[in-house]
């Protein structure tokens, strides 16, 4: 069993922003997203969204503007 740590919003925006320019790698930002209490996530196609839970009941909706190929 491991504790598992508060939901930090603010340690989790880094985690994706440093992932998001390219500063870690995936077990890097899976880390960090582990350090900031986040336990899960969904990912939602349609919505454009990924939103990250913590065990504590908070969550951080993060929204990806649609990128024409």
């Amino acid at each position: 069993m491991v504790d598992v740590l508060p939901f930090d919003g603010q340690a989790l925006v880094a985690a994706l922003r440093a992932d998001q320019a390219g500063e870690t790698t995936f077990p890097e930002f899976v880390e960090g997203c582990w350090r900031a209490g986040v336990v899960w996530y969904d990912v939602d196609l349609a919505a454009r969204t990924c939103t990250y839970y913590g065990a504590d009941g908070g969550s951080y909706t993060e929204a990806y503007p649609e990128v024409e190929i």
